[in-house]
């Protein structure tokens, strides 16, 4: 009885091991789970714009239905709360920049040459791409767990039961809130790096603030400035699309939340990266 008692608990034991084993999943299985999730989430983005941009002509015709007291609720947010912590970061990027370039710059007796690389680089570049990565890390996690926590309280259905359209009376002051915040970020952004690059001109290099200042507006031309603006613009749509529809597609569950505000990150990243290169690609031949 006893040996007959060791071996039951012994299976058990090992039922339990098993259960809990890592499966190792073939590389073609994986692959093609991956590939059939990817082609999901680009039908459900292009269904998602397709959504907002419905949204939006219906508030143009309408900007008095407009939930303008939302909109400016997530301006607060998305914008105000926002500006320091983008200033800093890209204060401190003009700044690594400035270091980096005088240091090839002096080798070669250009240091003056730091303000040409210093401004093009935020202005065209950096800049909006620091203030989207805040953006999306601030904006599209948020925007993702609050609808989310809406879907699993199931007030989104209970919208739709009394009538709403979601996409109006949700996604649209979100959108248009970061519409109007991010490219007024971008501007201070902007101007912190550069003034980042000029404390390395000034206080490492020894230039006059006046010769770095002329000539940094000598280089960036309106052409240069808007290109930045445009960029953050887009990458606006982008990030505030992505935290919609990672929150919409939440599951309704405790873990729904977490996974939706991760993805809405990861996913937000990936697209401003995507969408930087095609407008800088396209901003280069035209």
């Amino acid at each position: 009885m006893a040996e007959e008692k060791d071996r039951i608990i012994e299976t058990e034991v090992q039922k339990q091991f098993r259960l809990h084993e890592p499966q190792i999943r073939p590389a073609i299985e994986y692959t093609g789970e991956a590939s059939l999730k990817f082609w999901k989430d680009i039908i459900n983005i292009l269904a998602i714009i397709g959504e907002i941009a419905e949204a939006s002509w219906f508030a143009i015709r309408n900007p008095r239905r407009i939930r303008w007291r939302e909109t400016l609720f997530y301006m607060d947010i998305c914008g105000a709360d926002a500006l320091p912590i983008s200033c800093m970061i890209c204060y401190l990027m003009g700044l690594i920049l400035g270091f980096q370039a005088s240091l090839q710059m002096h080798k070669f007796g250009t240091d003056l040459y730091v303000a040409d690389m210093v401004g093009l680089s935020i202005v065209k570049e950096l800049g909006p791409l620091m203030v989207a990565m805040i953006c999306t890390g601030r904006a599209g996690s948020a925007f993702a767990a609050e609808i989310s926590t809406m879907k699993v309280s199931e007030e989104i259905d209970a919208m739709v039961t009394m009538g709403f359209n979601p996409s109006r009376f949700l996604i649209i002051p979100k959108l248009l809130a970061l519409i109007l915040v991010m490219p007024v970020l971008t501007v201070f952004g902007n101007v912190l790096g550069i003034i980042g690059g000029m404390t390395v001109g000034v206080f490492s290099l020894g230039l006059p603030v006046i010769t770095y200042f002329n000539r940094t507006v000598l280089v960036i031309t309106p052409r240069t400035f808007s290109e930045g603006l445009i960029k953050s613009a887009v990458f606006a749509v982008l990030i505030a699309a992505v935290g919609c529809l990672r929150g919409l597609e939440a599951k309704n569950d405790t873990h729904g939340v977490g996974s939706a505000a991760t993805s809405a990150v990861v996913s937000g990243i990936f697209l401003v990266i995507i969408a930087d290169t095609l407008m800088t690609y396209l901003f280069s031949r035209f």
